[in-house]
């Protein structure tokens, strides 16, 4: 029999619908049942992509038993933490604060008031490896409100208010100049791991955000070091089974520092941003494995994540079929089982499938340790492969539209559509642009989700709103469009209006959100940037954009938020990766390229093909008609004797238009 979630839309939500818990989704009717039991709120935060959140439900929340105590003692709440990142947030930050660590699922216990008392991760049904078991926790919570409740309830609040104290706590202040700059690049060098690039031991992620800030040091400085780091980790995850060498696309991490052994859901967010790397990379360059896998990543995300609307899916799962890796892993086998003898053993040679496995029982991931000296075989092998793993069981998919993370997927097409020429990638970037203003902009505000069409309750978050309009920016910079400008301007002011509290701070909730035990603020980058971050980058490309009353107000907003990560930022790079992308961009103006003349006119895109290939990341660079209305950039910038110019700016000091992509590169170069 189903639960309540049957009604929700989140496909994470409906993955517990058949549950005997008696699950409630977020809402003022479980605390109001909670207050009215006068019982504890078990709180479970997970998503549909997330392996232990699998495992869990098969060992616990499937179980009758098991659901028996929680319906009797408990109001269980399940939420989806990709749908609700602000609940996410606030209580992640006690279970960080009470454990130490944090992850998924999220397993808190509240009072029907919501505030925390107990919080942790996975538990196992029963004790082991140091863990309680989870019949056991349900015991001692029970036994615990029943018999101490009063204290109990003490803790907790005093436990929200501290939460509520840190939440507001500000960050030193500093200008984030070029010797800050100077300071996170060699902190980066020091940590790095010098052999298979990344930072950190296992599990190991992948840092987008910090390679795109050295790649804009180096496009800046010219710092070797720099770019030494980038390309070592690109190579090495390239390589690596982190990344699919079928179906091109990243995995979320690797268990281990080598990047052999993927974490297999494959994320959104990891592959926008990933892709915007391997794009700027190749750009900057001329690798052909950067370009390649920036090719392949782009394919991956248009073949396997785009919806029947024209959006992005979130995510494809870990597993398949409750097994990891099902889809991906290969014995020398199954190799053999579709490829001759001498193609097998030379496909198992070149991915590196052993009879001892890199993988489990026996299997392997495929790796690429180096590039084929047949490409053309490889060619072949690889499509045939692909074709056979496609009638394996694949992973579930994770359909849900999430404004942030399509605002990602947007950004990365467009720009590299632009600098590759690949006008189906800008298309498609724009296609899922139209969905989001469309569906996901209601009544003039932002939400944070859809499915199949459908726009979800939830607002939008400060990240869902920078996103956005960094992603119609970036449309804006590839089509000349005068109304993805303005549209990225709408929400930008809305997001000044809504999220700002002191200058240069952002809560990560609207002034008109719902209430939560504190209204969360994020300063530091994880996983994804954070929405501060996030919105003082777009804050940034619309101040040479917007017109000038309008740009002077966002590169104000924009120099404040960066203040505020001043202290942290050369010291913590890891943590600011995006906030030091920014912090590039502004040194070096951000750098402006204004090209007027008529579409199609042969000079005009020799002069934009240049401009595409040479500007360093952060610049902007808008084609148009001279002085086309709604695109401020080409206002009184005219042709040069009828033949198309570009106009190289860098803050308020502009060159002399350049009427050759000779002169525009020495211009770009200097």
């Amino acid at each position: 029999m189903s639960n309540r979630l049957s009604l929700a839309t989140s496909p994470y939500l409906l993955q517990h619908a058949d549950n005997p818990i008696d699950w409630w989704e977020w809402s003022d009717e479980a605390f109001a049942e909670a207050q009215r039991r006068d019982v504890p709120i078990m709180l479970s935060v997970g998503y549909a992509a997330c392996h232990w959140c699998h495992v869990m439900a098969h060992e616990s929340f499937e179980d009758p038993a098991t659901a028996a105590e929680v319906n009797a003692n408990f109001v269980a709440i399940k939420v989806d933490r990709e749908e609700r990142p602000d609940i996410d947030a606030v209580y992640m930050a006690a279970t960080q604060a009470m454990t130490g660590q944090g992850g998924w699922p999220m397993t808190c216990f509240l009072t029907p008031i919501g505030e925390p008392f107990h919080c942790g991760t996975y538990y196992p049904p029963t004790s082991r490896h140091g863990m309680p078991g989870f019949r056991q926790l349900l015991d001692a919570v029970t036994r615990a409100w029943t018999e101490d409740g009063e204290r109990v309830r003490g803790a907790a609040a005093d436990i929200a208010s501290r939460l509520a104290g840190s939440a507001t706590a500000e960050l030193p202040s500093a200008v984030v100049g070029e010797s800050v700059l100077d300071d996170a690049v060699a902190t980066l060098a020091g940590d790095v791991d010098a052999t298979f690039g990344g930072f950190g031991g296992a599990p190991k992620f992948p840092p987008s955000m910090v390679l795109e800030f050295l790649l804009r040091h180096y496009e800046r400085t010219g710092s070797a070091p720099a770019l030494r780091l980038v390309e070592l980790t690109c190579e090495r995850m390239a390589r690596g089974g982190i990344y699919d060498q079928l179906g091109g696309g990243f995995a979320r991490y690797s268990v281990d520092v080598q990047w052999v052994v993927p974490h297999f859901e494959k994320m959104l967010y990891d592959n926008a941003l990933l892709l915007r790397v391997y794009a700027h990379l190749a750009r900057r360059t001329r690798s052909p494995l950067a370009r390649r896998v920036a090719e392949e990543t782009a394919e991956f995300l248009l073949r396997d994540l785009r919806t029947a609307e024209g959006g992005f899916a979130s995510a494809l799962d870990a597993d398949t079929n409750g097994v990891e890796g099902l889809t991906y892993a290969w014995t020398p086998a199954q190799l053999a089982e579709v490829l001759t003898p001498a193609d097998a053993a030379w496909a198992a040679e070149l991915f590196e499938v052993t009879a001892q496995g890199t993988f489990e029982h026996g299997s392997s991931t495929l790796q690429l340790p180096a590039d084929p000296d047949d490409p053309e075989r490889w060619e072949r092998l690889r499509t045939v492969l692909f074709a056979a793993r496609s009638t394996r069981p694949q992973p579930g998919r994770d359909d849900k539209v999430i404004t942030a993370w399509n605002g990602m997927a947007i950004q990365a097409l467009a720009e590299a559509g632009a600098a590759f020429g690949r006008l189906d990638w800008v298309v498609a970037a724009g296609a899922a642009a139209d969905l989001l203003l469309d569906l996901h902009v209601v009544e003039g505000r932002v939400r944070r989700s859809s499915r199949d069409g459908t726009v979800g309750t939830a607002a939008g978050v400060l990240e869902d709103h920078a996103y956005l309009a960094d992603a119609l920016l970036a449309l804006h910079q590839a089509t000349g469009d005068p109304e993805r400008l303005a549209a990225a301007t709408r929400i930008l002011d809305l997001a000044l209006a809504r999220f700002a509290d002191r200058p240069g701070t952002f809560f990560d909730t609207a002034d008109d959100a719902e209430a939560l035990l504190h209204r969360p603020r994020e300063f530091t980058d994880n996983a994804t940037p954070s929405g501060a971050s996030a919105l003082c980058n777009a804050l940034l490309t619309a101040s040479v954009l917007a017109e000038p009353e309008a740009g002077a107000r966002y590169r104000e907003a924009a120099e404040a938020g960066l203040a505020t990560v001043g202290g942290i930022a050369g010291k913590h790079p890891r943590f600011a990766g995006h906030w030091l992308t920014a912090a590039e961009a502004m040194v070096s103006g951000p750098l402006q390229v204004a090209l007027v003349g008529p579409v199609g006119d042969p000079e005009r895109e020799a002069l934009l093909a240049q401009a595409r290939l040479l500007a360093p990341g952060g610049a902007v660079v808008v084609p148009g008609e001279p002085d086309a209305a709604g695109v401020p950039l080409l206002a009184g910038r005219p042709l040069i004797g009828s033949r198309p110019a570009a106009y190289v700016c860098r803050g308020f000091v502009c060159d002399l238009p350049a009427t050759t992509p000779t002169d525009l590169a020495a211009q770009l170069a200097r």
